[in-house]
């Protein structure tokens, strides 16, 4: 018999990709197969292995898995980081092993490695807003976040779609909190709203982010049949705020759909969640401060975010020396507002900024109006250089190919829902913005290229 892989904690059920299905028996086959590869390639228990982008999505994870099978840390590689990118995570997390292609060893059993306090995952943030750090998780930290992270699902009764790539810790733990709950797994190798939408006619749960979600629609939206035979009656949504706006548009398309949506991070783990239209609430093991400088915010006054959590990271890899994190208070940076009743509003990332005169916007304030018209399917705001104010307000909204909203319409929508000092003064249309792994947009690259001219766009006057 071969055992699943402590992270598993005893379940394994059929998993497939866009090129093969593999059933519960056949999957645990490949990832002992696997295990038996990385030893003797020279992984052991306690040492790391890189998992290269080249695999299908299903086997990357079983290189993943028979990684934690020894009680080896595993870090699955993203394809679209720069060679400066790649030598500088490869060069934190110093692998013993690096993998690619298919498991070929004979699936011998191989006997589980570890404790729940052994490192297993090699986390990178997004770098949605710079270069990416390599975290250090253990076992624990995820299997109670997946204790935590109840979605209220039949046991071992649903099929869970995974439109994204593995590389992004969003995406590997939506699969595998799904495989640790005894339910069917369908991993897309990236994001393509046209495969997803067919997808959905074939499953029941869907992990996405917003900028996803309100794409998915605009395909149901235009596409009405595809909506009709949709079989997802849960969302999850994580990376990102759900607007009001976008809640509202998936209760028109998806009205019998419950979306479930949550708070988190690299460095955290699961922060918050809340269903439906409830609150935002910190989830089991977490506690939350908001500060501004040194002090505590009293409720209803916004300030940094700060988390104490059991799921978090263990410390980062800086030249394969693990740096352990001290305990107690963390934070990533993000600002937030903690209500009379406990609950929480994020208001994203305090770096997500504009400075345009003597006034400072938000940038997310700004994208989460623009986002609610028709044909934006995204938007970034962020500053470019003026003679007079030294920078202005500007947005890039992601368009369809096709056609786009008209620059009177979006700006009409900035006068209802902005102050004057916050409507963008410079707009841009692109068919595709730039994306970090877990599908949000890549701040940082769009910063860059509005500084060098280079953005695939056009300007909208």
């Amino acid at each position: 018999m071969h055992a699943p892989p402590p992270i598993l904690a005893g379940s394994a059920a059929r998993i497939s990709g866009e090129h093969e299905t593999l059933t519960g028996a056949r999957f645990l086959a490949r990832v002992h197969s696997a295990a038996r590869d990385l030893r003797a390639a020279g992984a052991s228990a306690g040492g790391r292995v890189a998992v290269e982008a080249h695999a299908d999505a299903p086997t990357r994870l079983c290189w993943f898995l028979g990684a934690d099978l020894l009680g080896a840390a595993a870090l699955l590689t993203e394809p679209t980081w720069t060679e400066r990118e790649r030598a500088a995570v490869l060069g934190d997390a110093c692998p013993e092993v690096v993998v690619d292609g298919t498991p070929q060893s004979a699936p011998r059993p191989v006997a589980p490695q570890g404790t729940d306090a052994t490192p297993f995952y090699l986390a990178t943030t997004s770098g949605s807003s710079g270069r990416p750090r390599v975290l250090v998780r253990d076992r624990r930290s995820w299997l109670d976040s997946f204790r935590a992270f109840d979605l209220g699902l039949a046991p071992h009764g649903e099929s869970v779609l995974v439109p994204g790539p593995l590389s992004s810790s969003l995406f590997l733990f939506a699969a595998l909190h799904a495989l640790h709950g005894g339910h069917e797994v369908h991993l897309l190798e990236r994001w393509s709203v046209t495969e997803a939408a067919r997808a959905c006619r074939r499953h029941t749960v869907v992990h996405l982010v917003p900028p996803m979600l309100s794409a998915l629609l605009a395909v149901f939206e235009r596409q009405p049949w595809l909506r009709e035979e949709c079989a997802v009656r849960t969302v999850v949504c994580g990376g990102a705020r759900v607007d009001d706006e976008l809640r509202d548009r998936l209760a028109r398309n998806l009205p019998e759909c419950a979306l479930i949506e949550y708070y988190g991070s690299a460095e955290h783990s699961l922060v918050a969640l809340r269903r439906d239209r409830t609150p935002l609430r910190p989830v089991e093991g977490v506690g939350l401060d908001i500060r501004d400088g040194d002090r505590s915010c009293p409720a209803g006054t916004p300030g940094t975010l700060w988390v104490r959590s059991t799921l978090a990271f263990s410390g980062h890899l800086e030249a394969g020396t693990v740096r352990p994190v001290e305990t107690g208070f963390s934070s990533v940076g993000d600002r937030a507002v903690r209500h009379e009743d406990g609950s929480l509003t994020v208001l994203g990332r305090a770096g997500a900024t504009v400075t345009s005169g003597a006034k400072v916007v938000a940038a997310e304030e700004v994208e989460s109006v623009l986002r609610a018209v028709d044909g934006v399917l995204d938007v970034v705001v962020s500053a470019t250089p003026h003679p007079r104010f030294g920078s202005i307000v500007t947005a890039v909204v992601e368009v369809p190919p096709d056609t786009h909203p008209s620059l009177r319409t979006l700006r009409a929508r900035a006068r209802e829902g902005l102050e004057s000092s916050k409507r963008p003064r410079r707009w841009l249309a692109t068919t595709e913005l730039p994306r970090t792994a877990s599908g949000k947009p890549a701040r940082a690259q769009v910063v860059e290229h509005l500084r060098r001219g280079t953005l695939a766009g056009e300007v909208l006057s």
